[in-house]
């Protein structure tokens, strides 16, 4: 067998990092909150058509010059078609931005297709399903994780997508980053990404069970981290780089997810063994959980 890397030396390391973030977080959380955006707090949506495409980092400029602070800018269809969402409840704010626009002779004529005021009680209903979208999620990772290998497996899992999940949180939080509706499906993705992560080291501790029956459980985790450590390096690496090119070619709109995507994957290849892995430890996994339970016959005989 090639070289065994020793990854549970430090586990106990690993946990008084993994405590420090958790808590950190939780602590930004309670403390700070979340800086929630315009898809949650409501605000107001305007729909402009330029006569000739502009950058959108120059009507971010304009627009800051002209004391419209905190305002999205994206494109919508057509190079011409700009999206505007920003704080507010203004019916004319539509043509107050237009006219500010206008007067820096931005692009030619400006056309204000539609302003639309979204009310906070939307944003609420939007969050309040993304949250429970997200506890759905786990819970039925957690049934998903229990019938497939057995519940310590499943409570694993589940603690480990909670720490990441919570990590991503806790940086927007304390940096006070904006989180809207793309960063919450990014969270949602990171679920998914750090739960493959895991079930394909979970697999082959289990497989590994049965090859190796005289090996303990500590240097079962080690050797079927090891085994499978080149597909997560491959796997993260190669998602990282995808990720770092949406981050700085994606725009600003994007900006927020690409971020969250990354926190998550770096978390996500962390728990998966530094979390999920430890907990098997813990909850003194042991080869007589994996095997089935004898099925008693009925006796038939009269």
């Amino acid at each position: 067998m090639k070289r065994v890397i020793n990854f549970m030396a430090v586990r106990h390391l690993a946990f008084v990092l993994t405590m420090l973030l958790t808590v950190a977080s939780l602590a930004s959380l309670a403390v700070k909150g979340l800086n929630f955006g315009l898809d949650f707090t409501g605000g107001t949506l305007v729909e402009l058509t330029y006569e000739n495409p502009v950058p959108l980092d120059q009507i971010r400029v304009q627009l800051a010059e002209s004391g419209f602070e905190n305002a999205l800018v994206q494109s919508f269809g057509a190079t011409t078609d700009v999206l505007i969402r920003m704080p507010g409840d203004d019916p004319l704010l539509g043509e107050h931005i237009a006219e500010a626009l206008r007067g820096q002779n931005a692009g030619g004529e400006i056309l204000v297709k539609r302003a639309e005021f979204v009310g906070p009680s939307v944003g609420e209903e939007l969050r309040d399903q993304g949250g429970l979208g997200m506890l759905l999620a786990l819970g039925g990772i957690l049934v998903y994780v229990a019938f497939r290998f057995q519940w310590k497996f499943g409570f694993g899992a589940v603690l480990s997508l909670f720490h990441d999940v919570i990590v991503v949180l806790g940086v927007f939080s304390f940096f006070e980053i904006s989180f809207d509706l793309t960063v919450l499906a990014a969270v949602l993705a990171v679920i998914g990404y750090s739960l493959n992560d895991t079930i394909v080291i979970f697999d082959r501790i289990r497989e590994n069970f049965r090859l190796l029956r005289k090996t303990e459980l500590v240097e079962n985790i080690n050797i079927s981290t090891t085994q499978t450590l080149l597909r997560t390096l491959a796997t993260s690496v190669s998602t990282l780089l995808a990720v770092a090119a949406l981050m700085v070619f994606g725009g600003e709109n994007l900006w927020g997810f690409s971020l969250a995507l990354m926190i998550g994957v770096g978390a996500g290849t962390y728990s998966s063994i530094y979390i999920a892995s430890i907990l098997l430890i813990w909850l003194k996994l042991t080869r007589e959980d994996l095997i089935p339970p004898v099925v008693e016959e009925a006796d038939e005989r009269p």
